[in-house]
């Protein structure tokens, strides 16, 4: 009767483990079954902060592309979306700001188009997870296209953060007149809370 209750004790411990850890690892970013761009992707060696864990990039002349087509933000539906606790009206004010504030960074760097064309990049966002401790969301701080980072925020200059936790997206970047995939990332970001 002893080892029957060893038995139970080893098989409990080995299930709360599994537990912990299924949990633990359902708030890591991943490179999200449901994208188009998830099986380029693989671990970025170059990202030791946690921000870019994913990444696919080719070589390409960036300089070649003055005008940009941005679709709307998706938001990520798949079983591996990791939205902890929002509700559905909540992700859909963070995919309206997301979108805002790329359009607002893209805009003083590149001509907005709907036709695709030589010269012409094509963004595909999709929001695919969020963590807060503060009711209400703020904004996110940076993205990369190719050579260049662009500040979606000015450290929340004017404006009060109330949002506090972390917002994970994937970037998809095409090249507009060829639909080549020429860069996908999955970004992890901090907003930062002012007081």
């Amino acid at each position: 009767m002893r080892m029957h209750h060893v038995n139970h004790m080893k098989l409990a411990g080995l299930l709360l483990l599994g537990v912990l850890v299924t949990g633990c690892a359902s708030h890591e970013p991943s490179p999200y079954s449901g994208i188009d761009s998830s099986l380029e992707m693989r671990p970025n060696k170059q990202d030791n902060t946690g921000r870019t864990p994913f990444k696919y990039s080719t070589s390409v002349n960036w300089h070649k592309y003055d005008q940009i087509m941005l679709e709307p933000v998706v938001i990520y539906s798949g079983a591996d979306a990791q939205f902890s606790g929002l509700e559905r009206k909540d992700k859909t004010v963070l995919a309206n700001d997301m979108t805002v504030k790329f359009s607002e960074a893209l805009g003083q760097h590149f001509r907005f188009t709907a036709t695709p064309g030589r010269g012409t990049l094509r963004i595909r966002l999709t929001l695919t997870g969020a963590e807060t401790t503060v009711a209400g969301l703020s904004t996110f701080s940076r993205f990369d296209i190719g050579m260049g980072s662009y500040n979606l925020v000015q450290a929340a200059r004017d404006r009060e953060g109330t949002f506090t936790g972390s917002v994970s997206y994937v970037v998809e970047i095409y090249d507009a007149s060829t639909s080549q995939l020429l860069e996908s990332y999955v970004s992890r970001q901090y907003p930062k809370s002012m007081t």
